[in-house]
């Protein structure tokens, strides 16, 4: 069965009560520039730090990486690669699209190896659905299947789903501070 997104927040009162602020599903975004990949932009927070207590908080989820101190919640669906064309139409097209629905998603793209990127961001996935190869710059590959969960540390990287059915992965992105 595959995993249909949903969001459940939840804020506190003036009054110290606890309640449900949001509970809906997320729609997924797309760029012809990444296809065959839908994002589910969750939650985020501002750069620099998040504070809680009373009163409605909103999700910060643009630009797609969070600067030092903020943070990403999001889901990514990939299709499985035998299913997913090239991207069609000429690049400054698909570079307008993609800073339109998800600045900053290619900020870390490497043109000479596609797919290769690198962010200022410790991430941590869980792979929910199906089967996701993480691919790192020595060209090693490591397989994940549902249950097994990554530390990213900035490290230049990339993603392939060879398998026959789509993969799901769930990703926090904490905005971080490059040492050299």
């Amino acid at each position: 069965m595959t995993i249909q997104p949903r969001l459940v927040v939840t804020e506190r009162r003036t009054d110290g009560s606890s309640v449900v602020a949001g509970d809906g599903q997320p729609a997924p975004i797309s760029v012809a520039a990444a296809p065959g990949i839908e994002f589910y932009l969750l939650w985020g927070t501002e750069d620099g730090g998040t504070t809680v207590g009373t009163g409605p908080r909103q999700p910060r989820t643009l630009p797609f990486f969070p600067g030092a101190g903020g943070t990403r919640l999001l889901l990514a669906r990939y299709a499985p690669r035998s299913s997913v064309a090239e991207p069609v139409g000429d690049p400054e097209s698909l570079a307008a699209e993609v800073a339109e629905k998800l600045p900053g998603l290619t900020d870390g793209d490497e043109p000479d190896r596609p797919g290769l990127h690198t962010t200022d961001t410790l991430d941590y996935g869980i792979c929910l659905e199906g089967e996701l190869y993480l691919e790192l710059d020595d060209g090693r590959e490591v397989l994940l299947t549902p249950g097994t969960c990554v530390v990213q540390q900035g490290t230049r990287h990339a993603w392939h789903n060879r398998g026959d059915e789509p993969a799901l992965m769930c990703f926090v992105g904490i905005g971080a501070t490059r040492e050299s």
